[in-house]
């Protein structure tokens, strides 16, 4: 048993649902979230002052699941990310559970 955790911005949540169905993730929690990313343009006028973090809403899937259903995922994943005309990729990590009950 693992833990899945994915990322992805607003707008490809159903994307991220369907691939999970597709690998047979059935199980799994969801959680809105902010995104920052801390690189800014050398000036920017309209942000001169204000000081602002502009925020991306983003989701976050996880999951605590078997190897093979999350290799099939990532298999997914890798493909979708392939095909995609953004530059905000799905994003999806493994972590080891030592122990869980």
């Amino acid at each position: 048993m693992k833990l899945l955790i994915i990322t992805v911005v607003e707008g490809l949540q159903d994307e991220v649902l369907k691939l999970l169905k597709e690998a047979a993730i059935n199980n799994f929690s969801a959680s809105d979230i902010e995104g920052f990313r801390n690189s800014f343009p050398v000036v920017s006028v309209n942000d001169w002052f204000s000081g602002n973090k502009k925020a991306t809403d983003s989701y976050m899937y996880f999951s605590f699941t078997e190897n093979d259903k999350i290799d099939a995922l990532f298999n997914l994943i890798e493909t979708f990310n392939k095909n995609l005309e953004t530059n905000n990729p799905i994003r999806a990590v493994v972590v080891p559970i030592d122990k869980y009950i």
